[in-house]
């Protein structure tokens, strides 16, 4: 069954910059994420990635994405920057995954023909934290604003969920409320037109929305 979380824990993905991150680090998210694939538009350089996390406050963790890395890659940039979780969002097998001495969640991009419960079988026994569910697009790798039918996540996984995939203030309650994933994840969805720079106010009202999805569950739950 899938690992339920009573409190959702919020992650901000594609941070570019020390005082961006500061910024939305202090409206109370639990992750930030930094993209480390040149391709994508909220790749961010190395040193400034080192800053981010340096200035990272207590229990916030540095989560660092990377689609299909070699292994000096990923060496180089631990070498730099001291992230707390690694997220492989490429074609990155369970032994390449799990090969770095760090925890890591494995994105999937869901369409009508992945087996969800076999992926969670698969990175569950190589160690995984949990599965990134993220939506499908043939030319970008997250971050497209684009939603995924959440009806197609069976009850029947391993490992804890990290639902990403078109998230915003206006739909992240009834994402909530629909699949009750241990941690949400949200890119565009707190963006205005330059990507990379979140706007503090839209990353306020999205941790409002699932504070508040989580309070009427507590609610509800508690008074039956």
């Amino acid at each position: 069954m899938i690992i339920k979380n009573d409190i959702t824990a919020i992650k901000i993905c594609g941070l570019t910059s020390v005082e961006n991150a500061l910024g939305v680090v202090r409206l109370g998210v639990d992750a930030i994420g930094l993209v480390f694939y040149s391709e994508s538009p909220r790749n961010v350089d190395l040193k400034v990635a080192q800053q981010i996390v340096t200035h990272l406050p207590p229990f916030v963790s540095s989560v660092g994405l990377f689609v299909n890395p070699t292994q000096d890659q990923v060496l180089q940039t631990l070498e730099l920057v001291d992230l707390t979780l690694l997220q492989f969002h490429g074609d990155e097998k369970p032994d390449f995954c799990s090969g770095f001495r760090k925890p890591y969640i494995k994105a999937v991009r869901v369409t009508d023909d992945v087996d969800l419960i076999e992926y969670s079988s698969m990175y569950a026994g190589a160690g995984a934290s949990g599965l990134l569910l993220d939506a499908y697009s043939q030319g970008a790798r997250g971050g497209t604003g684009e939603t995924f039918d959440w009806g197609l996540i069976p009850s029947e996984l391993e490992i804890p969920i990290v639902l990403a995939g078109g998230l915003t203030p206006n739909n992240v309650a009834k994402a909530i409320d629909c699949v009750r994933p241990w941690a949400v994840d949200v890119s565009s969805g707190v963006e205005g037109v330059l990507k990379g720079l979140k706007k503090l106010v839209l990353v306020r009202d999205f941790i409002n929305e699932v504070k508040n999805a989580d309070a009427r569950r507590l609610k509800k739950t508690y008074s039956t």
